[in-house]
């Protein structure tokens, strides 16, 4: 099982997007394939028309104890999903003071009663709690980069997180994929960036550029991913291309 977890501290940057339909691309490929959103926002969860206001559970309910992890699943066309909760959004002093906090969601994933071959957890735009949890949960990271100016400014806080993490609580993390998103080969400043994030990460950024495409933003407001959604479109282009570089490893260090 590959347990990932789509990350920015910073939000706009398409993690959402990519968590869904690299979920999506996987499912269609033939995985069972889990997503978890993990934050308090729920765009995941109302990006696929699941009201999390009218959700008998969430992952609000699991981490506090209330229901088994496998109690708060919805199968959703294909894949699996753990939605969210506003609940979430306290969750930074709801749970200051639970022994091994860090260590909550790890915990709870540990009892799901179904093999996933690949669990995508979206992580909140900043470096909280929950975004520690994910950390802690996962074996691998994968970063979502949009390919505009100061995509970089600021990664410096979310390395040194990881480092810690991996030093303290999760010595297996790593992290293992780099995602470009809302490029716009038109443009010399998203070149110039994209080149500017492979010096960077080298060989761990994605050979899948996933293209501005308009399509990618009314998905959501249809309740769909990209494939159901506008198929022919570069948005499906991309993630199908994606998840298969993903499901091959066919990143360029593999």
């Amino acid at each position: 099982m590959k347990t990932i977890a789509f990350t920015n501290q910073k939000g706009g940057v398409g993690k959402t997007t990519s968590t869904i339909n690299v979920g999506a691309g996987l499912a269609r490929d033939g995985f069972e394939v889990l997503l978890v959103d993990l934050d308090p926002q729920a765009n995941l969860t109302y990006s696929l028309r699941l009201s999390s206001n009218r959700l008998e559970n969430s992952i609000y309910n699991v981490l506090k104890g209330e229901v088994e992890a496998d109690d708060a699943i919805i199968s959703h066309n294909g894949f699996d999903i753990m939605p969210s909760s506003i609940d979430l959004s306290g969750a930074e002093m709801e749970f200051a003071n639970e022994p091994a906090r860090e260590m909550m969601l790890k915990n709870k994933l540990s009892t799901l009663s179904k093999d996933y071959d690949y669990i995508l957890i979206d992580c909140p735009p900043n470096l909280g709690l929950l975004t520690l949890n994910a950390f802690t949960a996962v074996k691998e990271i994968f970063i979502v980069l949009q390919s505009e100016y100061l995509a970089l400014h600021g990664l410096s806080k979310l390395m040194d997180v990881i480092q810690i993490v991996k030093e303290r609580l999760n010595p297996e993390i790593e992290i293992s994929g780099i995602i470009c998103t809302l490029f716009d080969g038109r443009k010399n400043l998203n070149n110039e960036v994209v080149d500017h994030i492979k010096d960077y990460f080298g060989d761990k950024v994605f050979d899948t550029i996933i293209r501005d495409n308009v399509a990618l933003a009314e998905a959501p407001s249809h309740h769909k991913t990209i494939f159901e959604y506008a198929p022919e479109s570069h948005g499906a282009k991309d993630y199908k291309a994606l998840a298969q570089e993903i499901r091959n490893g066919q990143l360029q260090h593999a």
